[in-house]
């Protein structure tokens, strides 16, 4: 009987363990159903036990010395694996960075609109980034636009913090906030206080409880 390190190169490309009589080695590492050790012992040995048990005996540990393998109820293993894959898909976000421009004699109707969207990004757990564009002389009062911004990450502390400070860049003044919450938490929040609306799964096709991702890009 061959040692079977042909059939693990040969097979390793396979997102799937080997069970039962696809595991082709002469002795295995047995981990019983509530993982306790059982210890090494020949391959047909571990397969009666596992017929014994009726149970499936699934290769964990396929370049070990020998192979690692364990009891288990392969078809309820691999439901529950692909239950979690689906839900860290679900959960998983990327933060996108928002920008917002505010010029430097803006109204305060103006500012409470332009603070309101700051806050609706941060709160969706998105960078925003806060834009003060100067005209004309009011390059020569830079303390103004810092005042502004400074303002702005004083309304909204409650939901984000100054990641980048104000600098100077040509004509603009820039600062960046980033918001408290991770954008799936963001996301996972937004889902518990809205759960009447269903989200598709595009790989899946299967509806989910949610809420649709927002556009990446947003009218300020």
């Amino acid at each position: 009987m061959c040692d079977g390190r042909h059939d693990v190169a040969k097979e390793h490309h396979i997102s799937e363990p080997r069970i039962n009589d696809r595991i082709r080695v002469p002795e295995v590492r047995l981990v019983g159903p509530n993982g306790e050790q059982v210890g090494i012992v020949r391959i047909e040995q571990a397969l009666q036990l596992a017929q014994e048990s009726d149970l499936d005996l699934v290769e964990v540990a396929p370049l070990a010395r020998p192979p690692v393998c364990k009891l288990m109820d392969f078809g309820k293993f691999k439901y529950e694996s692909d239950m979690k894959a689906r839900e860290a898909r679900r959960n998983q976000a990327h933060t996108v960075l928002k920008e917002i421009r505010l010029r430097l004699k803006i109204d305060p109707h103006d500012y409470g609109t332009k603070k309101g969207h700051v806050e609706r990004f941060l709160k969706a757990g998105d960078k925003v980034k806060v834009m003060i564009m100067f005209r004309g002389r009011e390059q020569s009062r830079p303390e103004m636009g810092y005042r502004l911004l400074q303002r702005m990450a004083a309304d909204v502390a409650d939901l984000g913090y100054i990641e980048s400070n104000p600098k100077q860049d040509g004509r603009n003044m820039i600062m960046v906030i980033g918001p408290h919450k991770k954008k799936a938490e963001a996301k996972a929040e937004q889902r518990k206080h809205r759960p009447d609306e269903v989200e598709v799964d595009v790989g899946t096709g299967e509806a989910q409880v949610g809420v649709p991702a927002e556009s990446e890009t947003a009218q300020a």
